[in-house]
């Protein structure tokens, strides 16, 4: 199954900048992917369109076989809530909340009452090792800590996509190696994750690298693949 199409999709702002151009994409259901460039080379908006924040100007963006530039934004929400989780660099936890209720949050749109939303993200902490940091607030934990928590809150919801944009940027060398573990270990289970980075070193860890420069894909080590 395709998670991520892209057919011709371009983005382009106002005063003629093309942050994308003419991508053609696809992402199937279990792949791990590299997306790689250096600033400015179109990879954010990349994000923004497959996570369903933002709309194509040209072309076609599908994720989980919608149609992203034909839904109102309701549905453009409740697509993200049901569909796809996000990892951010810099964690956006709420500092006077404990792990299970920043994780718990993740759930807020879906409808689910706060006791299953509370055990559902005691579940997913335990997921990522983090079962004795329930009760501790992200001023109680480590930065590699509170990247888990962050990754656990992306998965409470059992998202068919990952997306994890620069999950290691604001950690250090030993705390990124155990995010990037817990990464490998989750499409081992069968997550979708797709990693936005500019690290050479993280990029050449995983097995599908797609490269991007000047709003175009320059490569795809796994296009062959996808296309199958």
């Amino acid at each position: 199954m395709t998670v991520i199409e892209l057919r011709a999709a371009g983005k382009s702002y106002p005063g003629g900048v093309h942050a994308l151009r003419n991508v053609d994409l696809r992402v199937g259901r279990g792949e791990l992917v590299a997306i790689v460039g250096p600033s400015g080379s179109g990879k954010s908006t990349l994000l923004n369109l497959i996570g369903t924040l933002d709309r194509p100007t040209s072309g076609t963006v599908r994720v989980a076989g919608h149609d992203v530039g034909a839904l109102s934004d309701s549905r453009l929400s409740a697509l993200r809530a049901r569909h796809i989780g996000f990892v951010f660099q810099h964690f956006h936890l709420s500092p006077g909340r404990d792990a299970v209720d920043n994780v718990a949050d993740g759930l807020l749109y879906a409808g689910v009452p706060l006791k299953e939303r509370r055990s559902r993200a005691r579940a997913a902490l335990e997921r990522v090792r983090l079962g004795h940091r329930l009760s501790h607030r992200p001023s109680e934990l480590s930065g590699g800590e509170k990247q888990r928590v962050a990754i656990a809150r992306a998965l409470v919801g059992e998202p068919d996509l990952l997306l994890a944009d620069e999950p290691t940027g604001a950690l250090d060398t030993a705390s990124g190696g155990i995010v990037m573990q817990l990464v490998h270990e989750l499409h081992a289970m069968g997550t979708t994750i797709c990693v936005i980075t500019h690290d050479q070193e993280i990029a050449a860890s995983l097995p599908r690298r797609i490269r991007f420069r000047d709003g175009a894909v320059v490569s795809d080590s796994g296009s062959d693949e996808a296309a199958s």
